[in-house]
């Protein structure tokens, strides 16, 4: 039985096309037109759905300037910046989130959200939202998880600064909430993401690993991680757009503009064509194709009686003679008939 999930009536799993999610995160900057543009560029890209993220400063960290809330020596392109400050400059104001999932469907497009407390779960269940992501620094947070599996929607969760341990207890809490809607995406929690810290041969091993849908949420530079990660089965991609980088904003240095969005999304369509199935059949125009395969000629007139030798038989293309594996067998037997250069031998050529 294939393994799928199901978002807004649209499926992603086995069998389907690989699902691709458009992030706004923090790139609208503050304007609600401008979040709306980003909505639109994702539905001109090709996305699938856009995602959002529910939180409020005060719902995710705490207005404190102590060296527990000061962002130093992470290595991030936030360095210097206290929690609550960032997340002042970064949250999507609750009261656009109904208007902006509204507006996503009328483009044909899914959105769904990334809760960070149970008031954001409650929220994003009011508004009926198909699907909820864990995301990376939430992952040990397992009241939060079993919260929102017991929603019943697909979850989503992102496993950017996770061992091991931290995934199999974020599954088993949802599957314990008896909720088996579970996509595992694999992450990398720098921003941007360098491409050796990639991994992305995680991707079929955690699917295997737990019997889960898996995918890629992708903080890298262009494309061509998330390509890759289609090939190795990811069936869901996930990337930050933004209208233009040069707006800055703190998720702009990392986010892909939307040309760049449409390029991806037409890569991965053609890899996943590319990647097909494990199948020794032939198509027509393989079959077709055979005919410039090497086979066994005459190369020279030979007369009835005649033996066959290296000098008058040959292995050439194209492939309307016998099969080159039996020209050792060929070689020493005589001609039933004259035969002219240029033919290809058959059976009843040999006695």
């Amino acid at each position: 039985m294939k393994k799928r999930i199901q978002i807004d009536g649209k499926w992603i799993g086995e069998g389907e096309k690989t699902y691709i999610v458009a992030e706004v995160s923090a790139n609208h900057l503050q304007d609600y037109g401008r979040a709306e543009a980003i909505i639109r560029a994702a539905a001109d890209a090709g996305a699938d759905a856009v995602k959002l993220q529910t939180y409020t400063p005060d719902t995710i960290s705490l207005d404190c300037d102590n060296d527990y809330f000061i962002r130093v020596n992470q290595g991030t392109i936030w360095e210097g910046t206290s929690e609550y400050q960032l997340y002042q400059e970064a949250y999507t104001p609750w009261e656009w989130q109904p208007k902006l999932k509204a507006f996503a469907e009328t483009l044909g497009l899914a959105c769904f959200s990334s809760p960070f407390d149970g008031t954001a779960v409650d929220f994003m269940r009011e508004m009926d939202m198909p699907a909820y992501k864990v995301a990376s620094y939430e992952i040990n947070d397992i009241p939060l998880i079993r919260k929102i599996a017991r929603i019943g929607k697909p979850v989503i969760i992102a496993t950017g600064v996770a061992y091991l341990a931290d995934i199999e207890r974020a599954v088993a809490a949802c599957q314990e909430e008896g909720n088996e809607q579970v996509m595992i995406l694999k992450c990398t929690s720098a921003y941007p993401s360098p491409y050796e810290d990639m991994n992305i041969s995680v991707i079929p091993h955690m699917a295997e690993t737990f019997d889960a849908l898996t995918g890629l949420s992708d903080h890298s530079m262009g494309s061509a991680v998330a390509v890759a990660a289609t090939a190795l089965g990811a069936k869901m991609v996930e990337k930050h757009l933004t209208l233009s980088r040069a707006d800055g904003g703190p998720d702009g240095a990392f986010s892909m503009e939307p040309a760049e969005f449409a390029q991806m999304v037409e890569e991965i369509r053609i890899v996943e064509k590319a990647v097909g199935k494990v199948t020794y059949e032939l198509t027509d125009s393989q079959k077709r194709s055979r005919e410039d395969m090497r086979s066994l000629f005459a190369v020279r007139d030979i007369r009835a009686g005649e033996t066959f030798t290296e000098e008058n038989v040959r292995s050439i293309r194209p492939g309307f003679g016998l099969a080159p594996v039996y020209y050792e067998e060929v070689l020493g037997r005589q001609a039933k008939t004259d035969i002219a250069k240029g033919t290809p031998l058959a059976w009843k050529h040999i006695m």
